[in-house]
C-alpha cells in the first residue's frame, strides 16, 4: 500500500486526544483573534478617528484599567480554566489498555517492543510478545498504551494525528495511551533534538480494523520463513536478530520480518530491494553518521543483492 504524504498537522485528527488537542488549538487562536480584532479596532480609532472625546475616553483611567488588565485578565483566565477542563477530559475518553507496547528510542530509530497478551501485565508482569522497528501497528477503536524510555539520549514521541508529545528520558518510563479511531497510516517524529539524523527520526503509525491487526500480530510471532545467508551471518548477525536463526544481535533493528514494514532507515527510504541493497552497501549517504556500517567493500554486487533480496523476503 503506498504511503501517504508525510504531513503532520494536529489539526487533522483522528483519535479522541488528538481531537482535544485540535478543539484546543482553534479555540485559543479564536481567543487570540478576538483580543487581536478588538486591539485593531481601537489602534484605529485612535489613529484615524476625530474629535475631543475620543481622546478624553482612550486617556481616561477606565480606558486604561479595562482596556489594559481587566480584559486580559478575563480573556485569558477563561482560556485557561478552559485548557485545563479540556486536557482533564483526555484520560477519560480511553478505556483499559488492550495492548502495551514498549517504545525505545535509540540513535536514529525507534526500537518497537509487542508486550505479551497479557493486558494487566505490562511490562512488569509480562515479556516480549516479539520485536519490530520504526513502525507501530494498532487495533483501530482500541486504546494502547505506550511504555516510552531511552536508553541513551532526550528523544520525544510525537504522532500528532493521534496524541500531543511525551519525551523519552534516560532511566525513566513515561506512559501514553493513543487510541486510532479509524483505519489508516499516520506519521510520527522525533521532535526532541537528538543529534545528528534527528530529522530522519521518523515513524508510521499503521491502524488497521482488529482482525487485521490479529492477523498481522501472528505473522511477527512466527520465526523468519528462511534462514539468513552466509553474508547476513558473517556481516550482519553481531548487531541484528532473525528469530529461528542464530542471528541474535541486539545493537541494531530485529530483521525477523523486516520486509513487512512500510520504510527503511526510521522513515529515510523505501522498502524496496534496491533501497535495502544501498542501505547496506553505504548507509552514511542515507543517514551520515549512523551506526550502520558500510559493507561496500566487503561484499561483491552478487552478494549484495542476494542479501538485499533475501531482506525483503522477509514478510
Amino acid at each position: 500500500m503506498p504511503l501517504p504524504p508525510p504531513l503532520q498537522s494536529t489539526l487533522d485528527p483522528h483519535g479522541p486526544d488528538a481531537r482535544e488537542i485540535a478543539e484546543i488549538t482553534w479555540v485559543l487562536i479564536g481567543g487570540a483573534g478576538v483580543i487581536l480584532a478588538l486591539v485593531v479596532v481601537l489602534a484605529a480609532w485612535a489613529v484615524f478617528g476625530r474629535g475631543q472625546r475620543r481622546g478624553a475616553w482612550l486617556g481616561s483611567h477606565a480606558a486604561v484599567v479595562g482596556g489594559g488588565i481587566v480584559l486580559p485578565v478575563v480573556v485569558l483566565s477563561a482560556l485557561l480554566v478552559y485548557t485545563f477542563i479540556a486536557a482533564a477530559r483526555m484520560p477519560a475518553a480511553h478505556a483499559e489498555p488492550a495492548l502495551r507496547i514498549e517504545v525505545i528510542g535509540e540513535l536514529w530509530w525507534w526500537r518497537v517492543r509487542y508486550m505479551d497478551g497479557d493486558a494487566s501485565g505490562g511490562h512488569t508482569n509480562g515479556g516480549i510478545d516479539f520485536e519490530t522497528a520504526n513502525e507501530l501497528r494498532l487495533p483501530v477503536g482500541r486504546s494502547v498504551e505506550l511504555h516510552l524510555r531511552s536508553d541513551n539520549v532526550l528523544h520525544s514521541f510525537w504522532v500528532p494525528a493521534l496524541a500531543g508529545k511525551l519525551d523519552l528520558i534516560p532511566g525513566r518510563v513515561n506512559r501514553l495511551t493513543v487510541r486510532a479511531d479509524q483505519a489508516g497510516h499516520f506519521r510520527g517524529q522525533c521532535a526532541e533534538y537528538c543529534g545528528t539524523q534527528h530529522a530522519q527520526m521518523a515513524l508510521w503509525v499503521v491502524a488497521t480494523p482488529p482482525a487485521d491487526f490479529d492477523r498481522w500480530r501472528a505473522a511477527q510471532r512466527a520465526p523468519a520463513a528462511a534462514a539468513p545467508p552466509a553474508a547476513f551471518m558473517q556481516h550482519c548477525a553481531s548487531c541484528h536478530a532473525v528469530r529461528g536463526s542464530a542471528a541474535a544481535g541486539v545493537l541494531g533493528p530485529d530483521l525477523t520480518h523486516v520486509g513487512s514494514r512500510l520504510t527503511l532507515a526510521a522513515g529515510a527510504l523505501p522498502n524496496h530491494v534496491g533501497a535495502h541493497a544501498a542501505w547496506i552497501a553505504d548507509p552514511q549517504q542515507v543517514k551520515p553518521g549512523s551506526l550502520m556500517p558500510a559493507f561496500a567493500r566487503e561484499l561483491d554486487g552478487r552478494q549484495l543483492t542476494a542479501l538485499a533480496g533475501y531482506l525483503r523476503a522477509l514478510e
